[in-house]
């Protein structure tokens, strides 16, 4: 890795000055919420990488030539904008079948592809140094993880559409992948609608709980003008039923933390696909923010191509997903971009706390290189937005690496080791800042 090594001070300084242009409107609003924040981060160097994608974007930003395998299409591609080793897991896409992605679009941009793949590389450097892996051993990942990629793309860009591609689903995964689908398959709409919802008056309602907040009149008309125009976002295939739309009931949530700063997002109650109870849907409408990758990324062509952030989140994961899914949407509320999704009984996040078996681990990260490439293969010019990606994005791709083939394990496993060492003395230097009250706002 190319970027200068600063001393423990200049790097803290970094560090304040990286987390005030990501956080500083957060902690100006909601300093508890900034602070339950940090007390995630503080816990360990992976759980600091995983809130610090900020940090981590200015460091590659300050790599003057941008790094190996760009050029004028491989730098602006759809990427996922925060893929590390958690952010996979499951849902349940438009055509009614459960499948293992990745997940959590909010970072999602239109970038150097390789970034990606970097973030993910010294994700596993650092889940490994949790599990006690050998610095050998997690060279052998990141090798296994850059050559299913690379196998993968390949195969993509020479002849196999990406819907020919076994997706990773219940019948074709294996291993943690499988284990995933399953346990999202052992969840029912019930009882989701069970944990937030009761019976009154012969009518499904909300139930009241410890961060629910009660509407206003005034709240809930703007919310549901909002939801109006939701709607008219979503696909045609998503409108089959108008019924499904009908809205049953509203409610405001407080996130983690919050305290009494007042909610940050919006649950919308709706009729589902059927008339039957258990078929009732929950959409969540909250404000979607800036992504870290956006603020090193110059073209203006591409920030002007949004309406707002929560358009640019709809965008990217529709780009980045076969089949995305079908309550995807956004709208605007009080001027802000709102991201509409569905809160799904489906969403399984990969779990690595019981993995620790070599063998096990080392297919999974192999099934996570290929997931990569098929995520990044399918936005391509064949779907929408192909204004910002007018080309065949697994034959860029395929094209950059095979110019210099030999290399690219190679430069992904010593980025992911350089970069997890500065992680964890990073995070050394955070908690630091943290525990001694230095971080402004707080």
């Amino acid at each position: 890795m190319s970027v200068s090594q600063p001393t423990a001070e200049q790097r803290g300084e970094q560090i304040l000055a990286s987390f005030d242009t990501a956080f500083g409107g957060l902690m100006a609003s909601d300093p508890d919420a900034a602070l339950v924040g940090f007390r995630k981060m503080a816990a360990s160097p992976f759980a600091f990488y995983r809130g610090a994608a900020c940090l981590f974007y200015g460091d590659l930003a300050r790599e003057r030539h941008g790094g190996p395998y760009l050029d004028d299409r491989t730098a602006r591609l759809w990427i996922h904008g925060d893929l590390h080793a958690e952010k996979f897991g499951t849902y349940l896409d438009d055509q009614g079948r459960l499948v293992f992605h990745a997940r959590d679009f909010d970072e999602a941009f239109v970038g150097p592809f390789t970034w990606d793949l970097r973030r993910f590389a010294a994700s596993v450097a650092l889940i490994g140094y949790e599990k006690a892996l050998s610095d050998k051993q997690i060279t052998e990942l990141v090798r296994g993880f850059a050559t299913a990629y690379r196998e993968r793309i390949h195969a993509l860009a020479t002849g196999a559409k990406t819907d020919e591609v076994p997706p990773f689903s219940l019948d074709t995964a294996e291993g943690p992948v499988l284990d995933a689908l399953r346990a999202a398959r052992s969840r029912s709409r019930v009882a989701l609608l069970d944990s937030m919802t009761e019976i009154r008056e012969h009518e499904r309602r909300f139930a009241s709980c410890d961060d629910a907040v009660e509407l206003d009149a005034a709240t809930r008309y703007k919310v549901l003008a909002a939801f109006d125009g939701y709607l008219e976002t979503l696909p045609d295939s998503s409108l089959t039923r108008p019924d499904s739309y009908r809205v049953k009931d509203v409610v405001g949530r407080r996130g983690s933390g919050s305290g009494s700063a007042g909610p940050f997002s919006y649950n919308i109650l709706l009729e589902g696909h059927s008339d039957a109870f258990e078929n009732d849907v929950v959409i969540s409408l909250r404000r979607a923010a800036t992504p870290a990758v956006a603020r090193h990324i110059t073209d203006r062509a591409i920030r002007a191509y949004f309406q707002h952030e929560g358009h640019r989140t709809v965008a990217a994961q529709r780009a980045l997903q076969s089949h995305a899914d079908p309550w995807l949407g956004w709208t605007e509320l009080d001027g802000a971009g709102q991201l509409v999704t569905e809160i799904s009984p489906y969403a399984v996040r990969l779990d690595w706390s019981d993995i620790n078996d070599i063998e096990r681990i080392e297919a999974l990260v192999r099934d996570l290189g290929r997931a990569t490439a098929a995520m990044h293969a399918v936005a391509d010019d064949e779907r929408a937005h192909s204004e910002l990606v007018p080309f065949s994005t697994e034959r860029a791709i395929d094209a950059a690496i095979a110019a210099d083939e030999e290399s690219f394990a190679p430069l992904l496993v010593d980025f992911a080791h350089t970069y997890g060492a500065r992680a964890r003395q990073d995070h050394q230097i955070f908690v630091d800042l943290f525990r001694n009250g230095r971080i402004p706002g707080l």
